[in-house]
């Protein structure tokens, strides 16, 4: 059963006003099914507009930081709980303790991190928690071209490869 989904997705709102969509319309349907949205804790961007979507609609929401960014003014002030850590692995490794599954919006380099160090994890049998990319407006189109590719020269299993879940 799922009642802690972690979000991975970017800081920044991107280009497109349906990725702030989508984060919000991902929030409030997580809220109104009582789930638990488990993130990075930061205010900003689509990790921002999601946890407000949770907390508008009452909500549970996790936020993890490291404690440099604890000072920079980027942490949500209105959080359900607010875990602080040491570093990135440390956030990276609470979050991935916390979560029962896991969904991808449109981020960057930290997003494409956490996402690919998670489907990582699944492939050496760390974990079997399911794993979803939300694909707003065709974004990871090409990444998911590129897994197809790796799959293709047989540098990742047909298995491996469905183990990421890649949804429009």
């Amino acid at each position: 059963m799922i009642k802690h989904i972690c979000l991975f997705c970017g800081s920044s709102p991107g280009s497109k006003p349906e990725y702030v969509q989508a984060a919000r319309h991902l929030g409030a349907l997580l809220a109104k099914n009582d789930i638990a949205l488990v993130y990075g804790a930061g205010s900003t961007g689509l990790m921002g507009e999601a946890a407000n979507a949770v907390l508008d609609v009452g909500g549970k929401v996790i936020g993890i930081t490291p404690q440099m960014f604890m000072n920079r003014g980027l942490i949500h002030e209105k959080l359900s709980e607010i875990h602080v850590v040491a570093s990135m692995h440390e956030r990276k490794e609470l979050m991935h303790r916390l979560a029962d599954a896991y969904i991808v919006l449109p981020g960057g380099y930290g997003t494409m991190d956490e996402l690919f160090e998670t489907v990582a994890w699944a492939q050496l049998g760390l974990h079997r928690k399911p794993c979803g990319i939300l694909n707003i407006c065709g974004y990871f189109d090409k990444l998911t071209d590129f897994l197809d590719e790796m799959e293709a020269n047989q540098f990742i299993r047909p298995v491996h490869r469905a183990m990421l879940i890649i949804e429009r």
